[in-house]
């Protein structure tokens, strides 16, 4: 099952992908968490992409290309995986489609999650990250709250509102979105494999996702 799944951010992408992934046995693939891990490790694509991601802009095609081209050479992708918020520019999806030809592979599904945009902002302003490197655990002050406010569950780490979900950069994250990501939804449109979903209830959303894929 090769899965891409669209959305705002903040709309549920990562959510919805880590449930998909338990159903069909799949890695979710985030090109922020490959980026975010990569600039945590001072790595040399890490330096190059850190400028774009505390502004909240888009990352560069070509140091998303490296990434991804990357993550689908290994093991756990000979089933399948799910593209988590990739690609998000007519570019990208062009270069992705250039990719996946030279790999023989094909997808099984476009989806497009769909919420409201001040919910999107009551979500992202609401999560906190723990700031361990090697945890990364997410928690929301609203719907998944720390047992100990501020603390990590796991590791005990401090928990830290990322840069890139202050209310600010969040609106800026939003245009960005609306201008270069958007147009995606009339590129994939007439797709067979092409689908939006409302995500407000994540159980329902996925529910609705797994009657589609398997039917």
């Amino acid at each position: 099952m090769r899965i891409i799944m669209l959305g705002a951010p903040g709309v549920g992408k990562g959510t919805i992908s880590s449930e998909l992934t338990k159903l069909y046995n799949i890695p979710q693939i985030s090109t922020g968490d490959i980026l975010r891990s990569e600039v945590s490790k001072g790595s040399e694509i890490g330096k190059k992409a850190e400028s774009f991601m505390k502004g909240g802009g888009l990352v560069p095609d070509d140091i998303i290309m490296e990434c991804v081209e990357s993550r689908l050479s290994e093991d756990d992708c000979t089933n399948g995986f799910i593209l988590d918020g990739f690609p998000r520019t007519i570019a990208q999806a062009e270069l992705l489609k250039t990719l996946l030809h030279r790999k023989s592979l094909s997808l099984n599904a476009i989806i497009n999650l769909e919420a409201p945009e001040d919910l999107i902002m009551r979500r992202l302003t609401s999560r906190r990250t723990c700031s361990n490197p090697s945890c990364q655990a997410i928690f929301n002050i609203y719907t998944k709250p720390p047992k100990r406010d501020g603390v990590c569950d796991f590791c005990e780490s401090p928990l830290v509102q990322r840069e890139d979900e202050k209310e600010e950069v969040i609106m800026h994250r939003l245009r960005v979105y609306k201008e270069n990501t958007l147009p995606l939804i009339e590129y994939y449109k007439n797709e067979p494999i092409f689908f939006s979903i409302p995500c407000i209830d994540p159980k329902e959303t996925v529910d609705g996702i797994r009657r589609r894929l398997d039917s």
